[in-house]
């Protein structure tokens, strides 16, 4: 799914490509939300399926296949020189984050990367972390990480960040779990948490865009 800003190519010309986790497909509320409106705002964005999740399968692809499968979607944003995006931002949600993370590693050239809740350990083990990917990526990074996500406890993060050579910026999302919903009984709404997604999602690539890491 593609999305061209209307008066594109204008402006800064920022692309961003937007990968699901491994429960979900490109369906999943916050990934659609968020190229819904970051297409608005003049950014071109690409979200796609894995082939796990074109499938409607639980149990995500191999790690090739899904290197695989970004690297091919990376293509899709930019097929004409011409009004192809002047600064490219990848990344996900879960394992599409990770997935995210690998490609940007290997050397392709991005401008930075975001992660939509990074999977730094199992659920619930904290002890167990796979950071390896961070250490070898030298764009900019963001993480955007909801309180009570259980695959990533922020303590150990924060401590992992201390080691990255690369920019990195890190955005706490009280209340919100894995997902970015909150419980029934916050002062916040699920919709109130996306759009806080988004405005620091927007205000980094801007940044980063403009030299300001």
């Amino acid at each position: 799914m593609l999305g061209v800003p209307q008066w594109w190519p204008t402006g800064m010309r920022i692309g961003a490509v937007l990968a699901h986790g491994s429960s979900r497909d490109l369906n999943d509320p916050i990934i659609e939300f968020l190229q819904r409106e970051l297409t608005e705002r003049g950014v071109m964005t690409l979200r796609f399926n894995f082939p796990f999740g074109e499938a409607g399968k639980k149990r995500a692809d191999s790690a090739d296949v899904l290197l695989r499968t970004y690297r091919d979607a990376v293509t899709l944003v930019s097929p004409d020189p011409l009004s192809a995006p002047a600064h490219l931002f990848i990344g996900g949600k879960g394992i599409g984050g990770r997935i995210a993370a690998d490609l940007a590693a290997s050397g392709i050239r991005v401008d930075g990367v975001f992660f939509l809740g990074f999977p730094l350990h199992p659920q619930g083990k904290p002890e167990k972390t796979r950071a390896e990917l961070l250490y070898r990526i030298i764009s900019p990074m963001l993480f955007l990480q909801g309180e009570r996500d259980r695959q990533c406890q922020l303590d150990v993060l924060r401590q992992t960040l201390t080691r990255v050579g690369a920019p990195t910026s890190l955005q706490v999302f009280p209340e919100a779990d894995q997902h970015f919903k909150v419980l029934k009984r916050s002062e916040r709404t699920d919709e109130e948490v996306q759009l806080e997604v988004l405005n620091q999602l927007e205000a980094w690539m801007d940044r980063v865009a403009h030299g300001h890491q």
